[in-house]
């Protein structure tokens, strides 16, 4: 059975498409409702949803809606549990409960999909010890083969995502928005591999996909071209509206081809490593006069994923039009897109450095968001 084969196997075509042309349908949600009514598991037989990411946001808002965390938070809170372990306990059961939903995708893909994706504290993010400890008991808490530890791709992140692979631990690196930085993620799952064979350990049971963002490029690009909308380069920067994104993530896939095809990577297949998987991330379109599946059907390619909030996968679902391979073949294109963007005056390093900074203020704003509302959940059921 190949990697892909729930996903062909879905009741819907397009979707069926989109897995056959070797896209692995990940769905970025999570939440306990969605576990005890059975949807997760519809969504995986009926859609070919074949992974999940969660993220803080996304557990904070299930928290508060509807009772479904109540007895859990009740026992909690009369076992005088403290906010952090209370989160901690909260997500960790929601996420073996994932894990254990999609054990036989896991089973029948050989360990390349079936995956459910934690995320480390992201304010511990520039510290690479506390990351990789944060990881390890992470690991060892969840406790199931199918979980993976979502590790930022700062620049302390990158030895933490190394040694953690050296260790076995399965990892989604996310918060990628640089081809640099992407270079950087691939070198430390390809030094972790190393590690790990020098310390005997079975490469085969060792995956990692790397998450790229893909619509938070252009919604930055996007403030920077319309500045220019009523100067003399306003042709060319309506023109460029809406293609930043697309464009990177087409070049970073072509980078993920380079070196995975080095020597350096040969020698690691052959003992049976495992690639590592470019996953594309933020595929919500926030801009709701472009196409609302464009960052699925635009990046197609195989050994891909592509984590999907439910609304997408529903667009995808309904009217996503899928041409085959979207990415191999665009690479001339998409260069000389980002350098239209440079001789405008938009600095692609510029972009990407600052969307970094963002992106971990996001990630540490959504955790606070949990640890609030988890202390209220606390505090509410104390008070009953």
């Amino acid at each position: 059975m190949t990697a892909n084969t729930p996903g062909q196997a879905s009741a819907n075509p397009r979707l069926a498409d989109v897995a056959r042309a070797g896209v692995s349908i990940w769905l970025d949600d999570l939440n306990r409702p969605m576990l005890t009514s059975g949807e997760l598991g519809r969504k995986v037989a009926e859609l070919g949803v074949v992974g999940v990411t969660t993220n803080p946001t996304i557990f904070a808002a299930a928290l508060t809606q509807g009772g479904a965390y109540d007895q859990q938070v009740a026992q909690l809170a009369a076992e005088g549990a403290d906010v952090e372990s209370a989160v901690w306990a909260l997500t960790t059961r929601d996420v073996q409960d994932a894990c254990d939903v999609l054990r036989p995708v896991f089973d029948a893909t050989d360990g390349v999909d079936g995956r459910v994706s934690i995320e480390v504290d992201p304010r511990l993010a520039r510290d690479k010890q506390g990351t990789l400890d944060m990881a390890r008991r992470l690991w060892q808490s969840v406790d199931r083969p199918n979980v993976m530890i979502k590790i930022p791709a700062t620049v302390e992140g990158l030895p933490a995502i190394a040694e953690a692979i050296a260790e076995g631990i399965n990892v989604n690196v996310t918060l990628i928005f640089g081809i640099d930085r992407y270079r950087g993620v691939m070198n430390a799952y390809l030094t972790g591999l190393e590690q790990a064979r020098e310390h005997g350990r079975d490469l085969s049971r060792i995956h990692s996909v790397a998450s790229f963002f893909v619509s938070r490029v252009d919604s930055e690009v996007d403030q920077r071209l319309q500045q220019l909308a009523d100067g003399e380069h306003a042709d060319q920067a309506r023109a460029l509206a809406g293609k930043a994104g697309i464009a990177n993530a087409r070049l970073a896939y072509q980078a993920f081809e380079e070196v995975f095809s080095t020597p350096r990577w040969a020698n690691l297949g052959d003992d049976g490593a495992h690639k590592q998987r470019p996953l594309w991330a933020s595929t919500g379109v926030k801009n709701p006069e472009y196409p609302d599946t464009m960052y699925v059907t635009e990046l197609i390619a195989p050994e891909t994923v592509n984590t999907m909030p439910e609304k997408t996968l529903q667009a995808v679902a309904d009217h996503g039009e899928v041409t085959g391979d979207t990415i191999v073949g665009q690479y001339e294109q998409s260069a000389s897109t980002l350098d239209d963007l440079e001789r405008l005056g938009i600095s692609y390093t510029q972009v990407v450095e600052q969307l970094e900074q963002e992106g971990l203020t996001k990630f540490e704003a959504s955790w606070e968001e949990l640890l609030e509302s988890v202390d209220g959940e606390l505090q509410r059921a104390g008070a009953e």
